[in-house]
């Protein structure tokens, strides 16, 4: 198998850099300064146990990759809301011994949330559905770190919308050959609806900074509480947490290694890098959606999918609102919505 990571950012920078280590062919997929920085010195991957360098092969899109192998796996790692541009490029590239990308390959959604494997199976016929646990960032250019030990990451794989397969197995022996775990398991969904809750936590850490504060954790109790309720009226199962907490064990621990303080998650990240936009349409805006469709009251998370929007569209730093102010704007819609204006 050739493994394409179409986003080679954080996640996709180490997953694909683990990957490689562990032997296996891989192609990373970027833009801009993140392609020209791969193509010139390599993709480096800093981990606990110390600092890899991959010159790997880069592309900037399908074009330049040509005609697509037929044991080529397309690994998704963009953020969802560039998800539709990256399945309308890829989904048609041919392959070889006829077909198209969309018609033979498998397409694992290596992402946060769960609307891209939505998105996914209206054009591909073979979806994986991944829940990603691997703490990493984009440090800048050509350099991500993954502070997780003993294992970078820990990615439930299966068929989408439900289901396992051979290729599931194969595509996870591939990750297991350098410090992932990749659990292939019948219901992936229901590991990655658990994961959607944790990441309702994503914009009040990127609006506000890094969850320290009680005040913080309260504020995103309530937020996790709708979702709760949310997934429940809409029937939707998922993991709990003492069910992940068996699954993780010791096998994956946050441990920064250079003395560096932690930064924040994928969305803190994205305001970091004045990236313009933000995921949080597909986490807490998943929750108001399903919300709208069952009759739950979600004022928590529709506040905070707003805040994130315009913080990203703003172009302000991570915590640059208060706690304070951002819970103020919550109680206020919170009577709003209490009172039926």
């Amino acid at each position: 198998m050739r493994y394409v990571i179409i986003g080679a950012g954080a996640v996709g920078g180490a997953v694909g850099g683990r990957l490689a280590q562990g032997g296996c062919e891989v192609v990373l997929v970027a833009r801009g300064k993140q392609y020209e920085a791969l193509r010139e010195q390599g993709l480096v991957l800093q981990t606990p146990d110390g600092p890899h360098t991959h010159r790997l092969p880069v592309v900037n899109g399908p074009e330049a990759l040509g005609v697509l192998r037929a044991d080529d796996v397309l690994v998704l790692s963009v953020k969802t809301q560039d998800s539709a541009a990256a399945l309308a490029a890829w989904g048609p590239r041919p392959v070889d011994g006829g077909g198209t990308a969309a018609e033979r390959l498998p397409l694992v959604c290596a992402q946060n949330g769960v609307e891209s494997e939505r998105l996914a199976l209206r054009t591909f016929q073979r979806v994986y559905a991944m829940c990603v646990w691997l703490p990493a960032a984009f440090v800048e250019p050509g350099v991500v770190r993954a502070d997780g030990t003993p294992l970078t990451g820990i990615l439930h794989l299966g068929r989408y919308p439900a289901g396992a397969d051979d290729t599931a197995r194969e595509i996870a022996a591939g990750l297991e050959r350098c410090r992932l775990d990749a659990p292939v398991v019948a219901d992936a969904m229901r590991w990655k609806y658990a994961k959607l809750l944790a990441n309702l936590a994503n914009s009040i850490e990127a609006v506000s900074g890094v969850l320290t504060s009680e005040e913080g954790i309260a504020l995103f109790r309530r937020a996790r509480a709708e979702g709760e309720a949310v997934l429940a009226a809409a029937g939707i199962a998922y993991t709990s947490p003492e069910e992940e907490q068996r699954v993780r064990a010791d096998k994956i621990r946050f441990e920064p290694f250079d003395g560096s303080p932690r930064g924040g998650g994928s969305s803190w990240q994205s305001l970091q890098r004045g990236a313009g936009t933000i995921e949080a349409d597909y986490l807490n805006g998943e929750i108001a959606l399903l919300g709208r469709l069952h009759g739950v009251p979600t004022p928590v998370n529709d506040v905070l999918q707003e805040r994130a929007n315009e913080a990203a569209r703003e172009g302000r730093p991570p915590g640059a609102t208060s706690v304070a102010d951002l819970v103020a704007a919550v109680e206020a819609r919170v009577a709003r919505t209490a009172s039926g204006s």
